[in-house]
């Protein structure tokens, strides 16, 4: 069975991340959607809400199994048994930041591999950190988030 993980803080997933994880089912067996606690970040959603609504945003993706970790990816990784890591790219910004981190995670394990996913162009511009800005302001993040997400940023 291929296995892949998909990590991130997804504070919120947005459609960027959902494009990124069809994508991915596409290519793996099963697929890991991995909410991380990043300690350089104070996240706007606790890790259980994040989790919850990753759940609930990707309920229909039965090779994707949602759960959250701490501590090393390349440790969850091993656990999992997951050959692949994959990374989302938006921009270049995105790429000189992921690159060091993959070559870090195959310094710590040479069998495991990371592959990059870029967003498709309609998606390049979003962040979790510009649709919390958005909808702080009242305004419309339809399209940007599933609607579970939507629903869940206007009452905030």
């Amino acid at each position: 069975m291929k296995t892949a993980i998909y990590p991130g803080s997804f504070d919120p997933v947005t459609s960027g991340h959902i494009d990124i994880i069809e994508r991915a089912v596409k290519l793996f067996d099963r697929v890991y959607v991995a909410a991380i606690g990043n300690p350089e970040k104070e996240p706007f959603f606790s890790l259980s809400e994040r989790v919850e609504m990753l759940q609930l945003s990707l309920a229909k993706y039965k090779k994707v199994k949602v759960e959250s970790f701490d501590g090393l990816l390349i440790d969850y990784a091993r656990k999992k048994k997951a050959a692949t890591i994959i990374r989302g790219l938006r921009a270049i910004s995105d790429f000189d930041y992921e690159f060091q981190m993959a070559l870090a995670n195959r310094k710590l394990d040479s069998k495991i591999e990371t592959i990059f996913l870029m967003t498709r162009g309609r998606y390049a511009y979003l962040s979790s950190s510009m649709v919390r800005q958005i909808a702080s302001f009242g305004g419309d993040i339809s399209g940007m988030v599933p609607k579970v997400i939507e629903r869940r940023l206007s009452r905030e």
